[in-house]
């Protein structure tokens, strides 16, 4: 069954995508959560005028996103934590490294910024993903608070 995605989908596509599902995870998920419409021909006529609108818009908020993941790459980021004998207290998340960032003046969402887990003191790096084609590497030292 095909249907047009209206929100992005790990692992199935991104919004305005038009991709072939089984019609039971369309009908029974994807439609009734609102993350996509059936494909019918008038639906897709819409997509198209409305892509064709939106074409120009795409290029700047592509560009604004290149901008700041090359702002955020030379952005040296240090988090001090509770450790001890090396091992942190806790672990660094997502939250931590997009608080860090706001207090730098960079404004992005923590569910923009995956990070494995970080348990010990040392130099890391995790990803933010910005834009369907822009990710920007985040590196990030752990230091022990005194």
């Amino acid at each position: 069954m095909e249907v047009i995605l209206i929100k992005d989908m790990d692992n199935l596509g991104y919004a305005n995508d038009i991709v072939n599902v089984k019609p039971g995870y369309a009908n029974n998920y994807l439609i009734p959560q609102g993350y996509a419409k059936t494909a019918t021909a008038a639906a897709k006529k819409v997509l198209a005028e409305n892509l064709k609108q939106r074409a120009h818009k795409d290029a700047k908020i592509l560009a604004d996103a290149q901008a700041l993941a090359e702002k955020i790459a030379n952005l040296p980021l240090s988090l001090a934590v509770k450790a001890e004998e090396g091992k942190l207290f806790g672990t660094i998340t997502a939250t931590d490294l997009a608080e860090a960032l706001a207090a730098k003046g960079v404004e992005l969402d923590r569910k923009a910024i995956v990070v494995e887990a970080v348990k010990t003191v040392g130099e890391y790096e995790a990803t933010a993903k910005l834009h369907r084609e822009v990710k920007a590497t985040i590196k990030f030292s752990v230091v022990a608070a005194e």
